[in-house]
């Protein structure tokens, strides 16, 4: 097996072993996948997001973070922000069911494909872990294999694109398990927890 080849496997494993957890990114992918909702939209905005991404982590952009701190804390801040005020919407629509959570044709018609992108991107831009799993730790994790990284590079991205895939549109093979509103409640409020908890411990490593 050549060395090009040899990093760019190790770049999917890494990338994988990265990206399979339950964080707000992936819950919203989730839930995007299970409503059938501008599926493609999402995962084509956080797969291409990720290469970008990554390929900024082996060009050098993790050293630049580290060496601002204070752009750092602002991420954080503006991303707990964030992940807090879309806990509140999770732990209404947990609170109130009804078929809204189902994703009905009058739900769905309030959520267009700009305000799905526009939440996406903010997922995926305004959270800090982001950066830290695919810039700062994929730069220093390419920087192992010399002439190899972008290969390495190369590698990650494909992971990507595969999680993404798989878990906006695999996802759909779950709907009957949501087939009662209940069930919707429930995910959303394992949701809104999941934010919550990232949103308090971004902010709480601001201050």
């Amino acid at each position: 097996m050549s060395s090009a080849l040899l990093a760019a496997v190790a770049g999917l494993t890494f990338g994988l072993s990265l990206i399979v957890a339950i964080g707000a990114q992936n819950a919203f992918v989730l839930r995007q996948g299970l409503l059938r909702e501008h599926r493609g939209v999402v995962v084509a905005v956080c797969a291409t997001s990720d290469v970008l991404l990554i390929a900024l982590g082996v060009a050098g952009a993790g050293a630049l973070l580290n060496a601002a701190p204070a752009l750092a804390d602002g991420a954080r801040i503006g991303g707990a922000a964030f992940l807090l005020a879309y806990a509140v919407f999770a732990a209404r629509r947990a609170w109130r069911g009804g078929s809204a959570a189902a994703g009905d044709d009058g739900a769905r018609a309030a959520r267009g494909p700009l305000a799905i992108l526009l939440t996406t991107l903010a997922l995926t831009w305004l959270n800090p872990h982001v950066y830290l799993d695919t810039v700062v730790l994929a730069g220093t994790a390419a920087d192992a294999h010399g002439d190899q990284r972008w290969w390495f590079a190369a590698g990650m991205g494909c992971g990507s694109v595969i999680w993404f895939s798989a878990l906006g549109y695999g996802s759909a093979t779950l709907r009957p398990l949501f087939a009662r509103p209940a069930a919707w409640r429930v995910l959303d409020g394992a949701i809104a927890a999941i934010m919550c908890a990232l949103g308090l411990t971004l902010l709480l490593g601001a201050v």
